[in-house]
């Protein structure tokens, strides 16, 4: 890779490299002073890497994931479900933003993440998306990485027309695992959810962490506070915060839905799990003239509650 792609006003504390891929698509490379690295696609502004300093990655990507021009989109990373995800409305479940080009934003908004290493992001609305959404829009996405290594995601969506308008939205965050039979996800316990696997019905989390031994299709609402994704067997723990995204999916096809996923190896579904920060069951109006933010932060820590979470009882496994 080679070429600055960082806004002028940027202070850079690591790098921040551009480059292309196979189909030509301008993918950027940041990487702080400890050696953690984010890569960033324009093809969905996606983020499709997330590595630690010691290049161990920490999102996970399809095995026979395959990297089609746009407007294919590719199953693993961050993907951007927007201006939809569910099937809330007519368009694909979600949405069209993941298989669009992005630019390069030259003239981003000022934002909190200006002193890390980071890359701005701009998605205008074409012909085709206004011809299946009516809807003229500015999106920024900032991507930044923390000198802790950090991953921050930061998505501004404004409304330029001269209507109001409703939209749902997703980071589809695919994290990597060891096994998902040695994963918790905990903070969610007394929590209202809609289980797709059961049409959308609402029930309450009764147990005090996820375990999984099959699949899950969830969408808990109004999750308060910090979300952890523990992994037993890596010993370490994955804390989610979220601005402006009251809702968590937590995901996983299992064995046999998998096999249908074209992205997916024979046992992809054992790395991976889904957890991600949305805003779905109350879609976000905007008015001429408004914007809407939304923030996450993916955070890596040593697990020093592993012990703890394993004697607890009460875990939820789903059946």
């Amino acid at each position: 890779m080679a070429g600055s792609a960082a806004a002028s006003d940027q202070s850079l504390r690591g790098s921040v490299e551009a480059g292309r891929d196979r189909n030509g698509v301008e993918r950027i490379l940041l990487q702080n002073t400890k050696g953690a690295t984010v890569e960033v696609s324009c093809h969905g502004g996606q983020v499709v890497s997330w590595k630690t300093e010691r290049g161990e990655e920490l999102l996970f990507m399809g095995s026979k994931a395959v990297y089609k021009p746009p407007p294919h989109a590719v199953r693993g990373g961050i993907p951007i479900c927007f201006p939809q995800f569910g099937t809330q409305e007519t368009l694909e479940k979600r949405g069209f933003a993941m298989g669009r080009l992005w630019i390069i934003d030259r003239d981003p908004p000022p934002l909190p993440e200006s002193g890390m290493t980071h890359v701005d992001l701009l998605l205008n609305p074409c012909a085709v998306d206004l011809k299946i959404w009516p809807h003229k829009f500015k999106f920024h996405l900032r991507v930044a990485l923390a000198d802790d290594g950090s991953l921050i995601l930061v998505s501004r969506v404004r409304n330029v027309c001269s209507k109001p308008f409703t939209f749902t939205f997703a980071y589809l965050a695919y994290l990597a695992v060891s096994d998902i039979g040695e994963v918790r996800v905990e903070r969610l316990e007394t929590c209202d959810y809609l289980d797709n696997l059961k049409g959308g019905m609402r029930s309450t989390e009764q147990g005090i962490s996820l375990s999984f031994d099959s699949e899950v299709d969830r969408v808990y609402v109004e999750a308060e506070g910090v979300i952890e994704v523990l992994d037993h067997e890596r010993r370490r723990t994955l804390k989610i915060y979220r601005e402006g995204l009251p809702d968590v999916v937590v995901w996983n096809p299992w064995d046999k839905k998998s096999k249908a996923i074209a992205d997916f190896g024979k046992n992809d579904y054992k790395r991976m799990v889904s957890v991600s920060g949305a805003a779905i069951e109350k879609p976000i109006k905007l008015k001429p003239g408004e914007e809407w933010m939304g923030r996450l932060k993916l955070t890596l820590s040593l697990s020093t509650r592993i012990e703890e979470s394993s004697s607890r009882s009460g875990c939820s496994t789903l059946m």
